[in-house]
């Protein structure tokens, strides 16, 4: 929808939050310590402290890449050097085989890095825990063993030799500072792209999936997309900072160009200076490597294998008393210091969007259809050839006693579980039914729904929240936030909008969930017992919003246990017992089932409505 904007004065935005707009004070000082570690080294002259800065530019850099995958999307990639190797490889054999400048060799290794990527991270992305990391484990070490394999080729264990012509053209130089400008603008790139990616709606996704992956879906994400686009983007600066590292080495050998050890060593300065954040990386590499280099300097071949004593004793000290990293704990703190420098301080309006999308079709008409579904699981059936059709404009209400099946059915008509037997359809955009076959397709279609228990981003703010299900319909990033502070004041969130989603109590995070899924502007809400657990005003509350939200064109189906409320609101009850419908039609009618009482009701409550 395109709306002109309405404005408001706002809070000065939280510092951790991914929507935080940099003052110009933070601007200031972020810019002066990265050029300190330009200038340090270069204003003293020393090649050895020009190497160290280069290395720490170097793992920076590679922390930042692999950052992007490990920290946004949670995916602990511990074979990640792979990439490095294989940028480091292609580089030099094209150089040795070709004569081939490394500044065009380094993109083809990045595009056969890319490649790779997305060969391992197709299977391995639907892996979870330790399965994915084990299996990136592997993957490294079958290409080590290839580079071994092929001596002809890489120069198999004994090593490869990048011809030393010295310039630019081939970027082998006799003076190190050379060596430390590119080094640098390789970690301004990294750290560019990781900020960029950050602030994206790609980074509010991978966000998403890595605090719930299910909740992502449910808004409409592609979770093996969204981890592979992030992967590309990983494997190829991992395979630029590998070519230019190649040529600093000058030698090449696949113990050292497929490290599993380093792999680790690039995980750990982002876990020491903070996951998931642009600047951790980056703190965490300054922190760590220069104790190692230092150490290794001042005690020569005694110090041998001290750095991973270094590395060890820091991530020991970082994991206990600061598990959230530097920047995670300290951030925050400086942010709001420097704010509070001379022209510090900001103010920022907030666009609001005036109005969701107006919703078409003829009120009435069958917009979902669930004919014979029946879902096994082993000798259980859950769902026993269950029939429900959903009218446009309507609230249908399904209730049952616990374990009568209902929440499956939600599942298999939202795409989470799919029938054993029996066909969905849903009607399109287009007006044609349309029967999808995954979760975050039934999403695209129009189909939001809640959790039974609830599954908030609870790393992310109540706005960023709301801002994953808008971007099923505004790819921008204001256009979304605008869209997500218009629903966050119709579900009474705005005032809270910049709290963690972790810290709201139990009411508050029913009516994320719900203003969540209703800014990705569905046709068909499904709500999976959005009152449980509230408060009588808090229902009352949830009860009224509900009714909002159909009369503004959004076709409800309830599951609730709260039959006063769900009897006053639902147009149309179905009940499930043993996962077959026993009863369906007017609330009024239903609960004078017999069945319906003997199963679920009780005679007591129809004597207590007066029915």
């Amino acid at each position: 929808m395109t709306h002109d904007a309405t404005t408001a004065p706002a809070a000065p935005a939280s510092a951790g939050g991914l929507l935080s707009a940099l003052t110009r004070p933070q601007v200031y000082m972020s810019l002066l310590a990265l050029s300190s570690i330009l200038l340090i080294p270069l204003i003293s002259g020393s090649p050895f402290l020009i190497h160290v800065f280069v290395t720490i530019c170097v793992f920076a850099a590679l922390s930042s890449a692999w950052n992007i995958v490990g920290g946004y999307a949670g995916q602990l990639s511990l074979g990640h050097m792979m990439f490095y190797g294989i940028g480091a490889y292609t580089t030099a054999l094209l150089v040795q085989h070709f004569g081939l400048t490394p500044w065009i060799g380094m993109w083809v290794g990045a595009v056969i890095a890319a490649t790779v990527g997305v060969a391992i991270g197709y299977p391995c992305f639907r892996l979870r825990g330790p399965f994915f990391s084990l299996s990136t484990i592997a993957f490294l070490e079958v290409i080590r063993l290839l580079a071994i394999h092929f001596v002809g080729f890489t120069g198999g264990s004994a090593g490869l030799i990048v011809p030393l012509q010295i310039g630019w053209k081939w970027m082998v130089f006799t003076d190190k500072a050379n060596y430390l400008f590119i080094a640098f603008a390789l970690l301004l790139i990294c750290m560019a792209a990781s900020l960029m990616v950050r602030r994206s709606r790609l980074g509010f996704y991978l966000t998403a999936v890595r605090e719930r992956e299910d909740a992502a879906l449910a808004a409409g994400i592609d979770n093996s997309g969204v981890k592979l686009k992030a992967v590309i983007i990983s494997a190829m600066l991992t395979a630029l900072i590998g070519a230019f590292h190649a040529m600093y080495l000058t030698f090449l050998e696949p113990a050292t160009m497929f490290s599993l050890g380093t792999s680790i060593e690039v995980a750990m300065f982002s876990l020491i200076g903070g996951l998931g954040t642009v600047a951790g990386p980056l703190l965490g590499t300054v922190l760590v490597v220069p104790l190692a280099e230092l150490a290794r300097g001042w005690l020569g071949a005694q110090a041998n294998g001290l750095h991973g004593f270094v590395y060890g004793t820091v991530l020991v000290l970082i994991t206990l008393t600061l598990p959230a990293g530097l920047v995670g704990t300290f951030g925050p703190a400086v942010s709001r210091w420097i704010d509070r420098l001379p022209g510090g301080g900001r103010r920022e309006a907030l666009r609001i969007a005036p109005a969701l999308r107006t919703l078409g079709g003829t009120k009435g008409e069958t917009i979902l259809e669930a004919k014979d579904l029946v879902m096994k699981f082993g000798g259980l059936t859950a769902t026993d050839n269950v029939s429900v059709s959903l009218k446009r404009g309507e609230i249908l209400g399904i209730i049952g006693p616990n374990g009568a099946g209902k929440t499956t059915l939600f599942n298999q008509i939202s795409g989470f579980l799919t029938p054993t037997s029996g066909t969905i359809a849903v009607r399109g955009h287009d007006g044609t039914m349309v029967s999808p076959t995954a979760a975050d397709a039934f999403a695209r279609l129009g189909v939001g729904r809640t959790f039974q228990i609830v599954q908030p981003f609870g790393g992310l703010s109540v706005i960023e929240n709301i801002m994953i299900g808008a971007f099923l319909r505004h790819p921008g990033v204001e256009d979304a936030r605008a869209v997500a502070l218009r629903v966050a004041a119709v579900v009474g969130l705005l005032d809270v909008k910049d709290v963690e989603a972790r810290n709201l109590p139990i009411g508050a995070l029913k009516r994320l969930e719900v203003a969540r899924t209703l800014a990705g502007e569905p046709d068909i809400l499904l709500l999976d017992e959005v009152m449980a657990g509230q408060n009588q005003t808090d229902t009352m509350g949830m009860v009224e919003l509900i009714r909002s939200i159909r009369d503004t064109g959004v076709t409800v189906i309830a599951i609730e246990h709260n039959m006063q409320a769900i009897m006053s609101l639902s147009d149309r009850i179905v009940v499930i017992d043993s996962g077959r419908v026993i009863a369906e039609g007017d609330p009024k009618e239903v609960v004078k089932n017999r069945k319906v009482i003997e199963a679920y009701l009780g005679e007591d409550f129809v004597d207590a409505q007066g029915f």
